[in-house]
């Protein structure tokens, strides 16, 4: 009978010793980075609870609130802090990088399961600016109730968006002491409020959860609502990377405090105050002394932000990830700043920020917000719960604690996406459209690029390189480049492509001093950057296969500059220029790239779905950048060439001969 492990053997080794240690620097960094999301939760739940049953009653809201208290233990603190935590990939979390580690496993179609998780996270990071960002601005109505909410709204979504492409590094040394000012006001203001009725303590108590669900018949509105306190958790688990697993766990243990303590203290002031008109405001701002609500509304805005700013980070890098999957064709992508993990994509900045304004435009104020918000983000969860009881099962855990997890979690979520689905007709269908075209583009991109390398025809790299060596002898042709660098996809070392060959032999012969196949391999390894070279034929042509992690820019010329550095060093080439005038000078030669570009010939003769999915990926190329970009060979010579791609899946009709 297999063992089963400890949780504590089940961590993986992270390789970023800095990130581990817990530290009050490190804290302090986590509370501003890792819990922007979840923590600006109490600006909209307890108003959208009281907006289910607006006639509630004691029961009702101490109900509610014991439903928040054991859904943050239960979904967030259970699942994702001490479960999801350890489920690391080297030291990086998310459903992507989970994904990662099991792709190579059984079933072939978990890739569908993490596309849709993903998809699923990006309509979350939508709507999240847009309703964390009103929500706070709601509040200046309390001290000035003519000041016009959208305009002020879609300025400051406006603002965040503009300021991604400078980079966040210095912003971001504030947002901890600023989350830290933002989570101790949380507490303070709801233990201030505990006074007003003592009896909301009863909300530990699970059997209040449980009787609420019971007695009320729109318990699956109730829930709806309530979800909306857990819904960045998924965040919190995608930014392992940033700050590490005991960092964020002992972050956590303060800011589910205060959180609570806010809820609690919301709670105790709307059973106080009853159906008095004063009842139907914001019942986050009703705790604060009328003195305090301006400053209140300027620090909700700033959290606001950083939460907004924590979802668009994440947003980035889930993108940057699924290229390098396989998911999503090729974008441009930034790095504004040295700091690990800070990057920028142009197109997802500017897509987002539409969605953004869009979803202010179609809902207009955070009640209505609300009923698209939730729904989507279950479905995220619904897919992690489900890679993860992959990920415990491949650990060794044994197959009825990885059932017990999978069915109590799937129960749950369960719950709640059908709770969510109330809110289709009022919004839900908003988010849910967004996912699913995000994740079609995923499944469409990733099918079709493995339907071409199937079709791409290889030969026999030992055969050819005695053809390329005499191209190489052969004055006859005019000099191509000193060095000739193609890329290369085949998975075979020994093997390369038919269409690479034709392009030095017969497209146009083209001589050089130098050949280069160039394999750019991604690692499941997020930070992999490493590198092999072989001599094919020594001075002559050179395999370099350079493996690089999901997350590590692909600047490919500045990577091949440091191999032929060492290959120089090594005494294995001679890069300097065969040209005479340049060669007394010891001038080194010139570096060109040929860039394969492989188009779908109409000729082909394959099924309609096999070339339905070749016409898609042709259109969804048009999404991403060129391979030129796309691989950091902006400042280089490159020359594009364009070949046909062929597939025959059954013998085609000879055309015969007539007298």
């Amino acid at each position: 009978m297999r063992a089963v492990p400890c949780l504590k053997c089940m961590e993986n080794s992270s390789h970023y010793p800095s990130l581990r240690r817990l530290s009050l620097a490190g804290l302090l960094v986590t509370v501003g980075i890792v819990f922007g999301d979840i923590g600006t939760s109490p600006l909209y739940v307890m108003k959208a609870i009281t907006g289910v049953n607006p006639r509630f009653d004691d029961a009702y809201i101490i109900g509610a609130v014991s439903c928040v208290i054991w859904t943050l233990t239960l979904q967030t603190t259970v699942k994702y802090v001490l479960l999801a935590l350890r489920a690391d990939n080297k030291g990086e979390g998310g459903i992507l990088a989970l994904y990662a580690l099991l792709r190579r496993l059984p079933p072939k179609w978990l890739y569908v399961v993490a596309a849709v998780g993903a998809a699923a996270l990006v309509a979350d990071g939508v709507i999240t600016p847009a309703i964390t960002v009103t929500s706070a601005v709601e509040g200046l109505d309390i001290v000035a109730a003519k000041v016009p909410v959208t305009p002020v709204v879609v300025a400051i979504i406006l603002l965040i968006f503009m300021l991604q492409q400078a980079g966040t590094s210095r912003i971001g040394r504030c947002f901890g002491p600023f989350m830290l000012a933002w989570f101790l006001m949380l507490g303070v203001l709801g233990a201030c409020s505990l006074g007003l009725h003592p009896a909301i303590l009863k909300a530990f108590n699970p059997w209040w959860a449980v009787k609420l669900l019971i007695d009320y018949p729109g318990w699956f509105l109730i829930l709806g609502a309530v979800f909306l306190c857990t819904t960045g958790a998924e965040a919190l688990y995608s930014d392992l990377g940033h700050c590490g697993r005991r960092n964020i766990t002992a972050s956590w243990m303060f800011v589910k405090s205060m959180l609570i303590l806010n809820y609690l203290g919301q709670g105790a002031w709307l059973i106080a105050r009853g159906h008095s008109p004063e009842a139907h405001v914001n019942p986050f701002y009703a705790l604060m002394p009328h003195w305090f609500t301006l400053a209140g509304v300027a620090m909700s805005t700033g959290a606001a932000i950083i939460a907004s700013q924590a979802l668009l980070s994440g947003s980035f890098t889930i993108f940057s990830e699924a290229i390098n999957l396989g998911f999503w064709p090729n974008l441009r992508i930034k790095y504004p700043g040295t700091e690990k993990g800070q990057l920028y994509v142009p197109a997802v900045n500017w897509a987002l920020l539409a969605g953004c304004l869009l979803t202010v435009a179609i809902f207009r104020d955070s009640g209505r917000m609300e009923a698209a918000y939730g729904l989507a983000i279950t479905v995220t969860m619904l897919m992690t719960t489900f890679l993860l009881t992959l990920w415990m099962r491949s650990r060794g855990l044994s197959r009825m604690l990885c059932g017990a997890f999978l069915v109590f979690f799937a129960a749950l979520e369960g719950l709640f996406f059908a709770a969510n689905l109330f809110k289709f007709a009022h919004g839900g269908w908003y988010s849910l459209l967004i996912a699913g075209i995000v994740a079609a583009v995923m499944i469409i991109w990733r099918n079709a690029t493995r339907v071409r390398a199937r079709f791409i025809e290889y030969r026999s790299l030992a055969d050819c390189a005695s053809l390329i060596t005499d191209v190489k002898a052969d004055t006859q042709i005019p000099k191509y480049a000193s060095n000739l660098i193609y890329f290369s996809r085949s998975p075979d070392k020994t093997l390369v492509e038919s269409k690479l060959v034709y392009s030095i032999i017969s497209k146009q012969p083209k001589r050089a001093d130098h050949y280069w196949l160039l394999h750019v391999e991604y690692t499941d390894d997020p930070d992999t950057l490493s590198y092999t070279a072989e001599d094919v034929v020594p001075g002559t042509l050179y395999l370099v296969t350079m493996r690089l992690g999901f997350r590590v820019q692909p600047t490919v010329s500045v990577y091949l500059r440091q191999v032929v550095e060492d290959l120089v060093a090594a005494g294995r080439l001679d890069l300097t220029s065969t040209y005479p005038s340049l060669h007394a000078r010891g001038i080194p030669g010139d570096f060109r790239f040929i860039i394969l570009h492989r188009i779908f010939s109409p000729s082909s003769n394959c099924p309609h779905g096999a070339a339905r999915l070749m016409r898609l990926h042709g259109m969804l190329r048009r999404m991403g950048v060129s391979d030129r970009s796309a691989m950091g060979l902006d400042t280089s010579a490159v020359t594009l060439e364009t070949v046909p791609l062929i597939i025959n899946t059954s013998p085609q009709r000879r055309i015969v001969k007539t007298d």
